[in-house]
């Protein structure tokens, strides 16, 4: 990787960073409050409309976006047929939630639910505007973009949110938080990037685009079923409570994991696809890719799950305790999502949705086998099925790679396995601390800070590769300053 690349990643995973960490926290934050002004059964509530509503997303975020970014010469031609497309798109998509939402509230034997859905699914119509302005952004690498828009709506959304929930709204300030959220998000994104639709319109393109990026439409329909599929099931199977406990116990590593790979995920595709001839390239990136990044989650999920009893009774007081052992199976589940990042994009960017499409196929297939056996033993086990789950989807993941790039899965457990061991020392050695009987924070305050000493120490000692690579990356940014 040549320094102005490697200075343009960096920088562009610095702003996309940021914009995780601070849209994140803010909504950590607006949850920690909300929680405690709202019950378990609000948040069930919502969670059972957004299961379907996430479904239907990713029919306007999969496929004909990444399309665009893939593409080594798409112009304004390729963005505005694929614009126009989507807008007809969602409108129809609108639609048949708007028509169907009383099945969904008769399958739940919830009447409210039918205008709750009909207005969260108004989020779907606005996504249709804003994704191909995403895709621009992705594409032209200007992540500074995301930084003020997303910020501007999470910060917004929180404000109306807690305003509503204080005012008695109860359920209706959680729809109303992720309606506002994507509304202003994309009308502050709309103003700064300066990429407008031209009245073109090419079949042609369309159908072109649509042949690389319907293997990944299928691919992502079939994964937002497979995540929310568990949730759809505790529902309807248990109650909303449960769902609640559940969704609250995935909140935590899903915080912490989306902040770290979704970064790392929009940079990446976009930035080997540059380069998608030259394999060496995209291989170095990906291993670099996988190296940083477990290096950077393993610490921070496993010291969530070895502390999830003082988090939860810190941040949401004890009557949410009986989410803290999904916080620990989560942590566990999600700490390997940027493996699957990483070699998922690899494969995108060589052009291989073929691959992608098929792969997707055989993880749903065993997905849906280890929930079954799951469903005959509560929801703890569900939560469990994840775990297993994302061990196998690891390697099945990795597999093609081996070939497709010269790195397979075994490489790649030699390259993490350091990182990995010295997080699970350290998760181990603050476990203890649960027990001795310190007031939570005082007691979470020195797990945090026994932890870090730790990693770092431990890091270093070792000279463990991706801490080098960090700790010089950072020296060299302060030495051009």
């Amino acid at each position: 990787m040549t320094e102005s690349t490697r200075h343009k990643v960096a920088t562009n995973l610095a702003w996309r960073f940021a914009e995780r960490v601070g849209a994140r926290l803010v909504q950590f934050g607006t949850a920690i409050v909300l929680a405690r002004m709202l019950g378990p059964d609000d948040y069930g509530t919502v969670a059972l409309i957004t299961v379907f509503i996430a479904i239907v997303q990713v029919f306007v975020d999969s496929g004909l976006g990444n399309a665009l970014i893939q593409k080594k010469n798409a112009d304004d031609i390729d963005f505005s047929t694929v614009f126009y497309t989507n807008i007809v798109f969602c409108a129809i998509l609108y639609g048949a939630i708007f028509l169907f939402a009383p099945l969904i509230a008769s399958f739940y034997n919830s009447p409210n639910l039918a205008n709750l859905t009909r207005v969260l699914g108004l989020t779907v119509l606005v996504s249709g505007v804003k994704n191909v302005q995403q895709a621009y952004v992705s594409r032209k690498m200007i992540f500074r973009k995301f930084f003020f828009s997303t910020l501007a709506g999470t910060i917004g959304a929180a404000i109306v949110s807690i305003v509503m929930a204080y005012n008695g709204f109860g359920v209706w300030a959680l729809v109303a938080q992720q309606v506002f959220n994507v509304t202003i998000d994309t009308l502050v994104l709309w103003v700064t990037v300066k990429w407008r639709p031209k009245l073109v319109f090419s079949f042609e393109r369309l159908k072109g685009l649509f042949s690389y990026g319907w293997k990944l439409l299928v691919s992502g329909v079939l994964n937002a079923v497979s995540d929310n599929l568990r949730q759809l099931v505790i529902g309807k199977m248990y109650s909303s409570v449960d769902l609640a406990f559940y969704n609250r116990g995935r909140q935590f590593p899903d915080l912490v994991v989306n902040n770290i790979n979704s970064s790392i995920d929009s940079v990446l595709l976009p930035t080997m696809s540059s380069v998608q001839e030259d394999k060496k390239r995209v291989k170095q990136m990906t291993r670099r890719s996988i190296k940083v990044s477990v290096f950077l989650m393993a610490p921070l999920m496993m010291g969530l799950a070895f502390t999830a009893t003082n988090v939860i009774k810190v941040l949401l007081t004890d009557a949410w305790l009986p989410a803290v052992p999904y916080v620990a199976i989560f942590s566990v589940a999600f700490l390997f999502w940027p493996i699957h990042t990483a070699n998922l994009n690899a494969i995108k960017a060589v052009g291989r949705s073929d691959i992608f499409l098929k792969l997707e196929v055989i993880k749903q297939v065993v997905n849906v086998a280890v929930l079954v056996v799951a469903l005959n033993f509560g929801v703890l086990a569900i939560a469990i099925s994840m775990v297993i789950l994302g061990v196998f989807c690891q390697i099945i993941n990795a597999w093609p790679n081996r070939k497709l790039i010269g790195y397979g899965y075994m490489e790649q457990l030699r390259d993490i396995a350091p990182g990995l061991l010295l997080a699970v020392m350290m998760g181990l050695a603050v476990f203890p601390l649960n027990y001795v009987g310190f007031p939570p924070i005082i007691g979470l305050g020195l797990q945090v800070i026994l932890g870090s000493v730790i990693y770092i120490a431990g890091a270093k000692i070792t000279k463990l590769d991706s801490y080098e690579y960090i700790l010089n990356m950072i020296k060299s940014k302060i030495a051009k300053k």
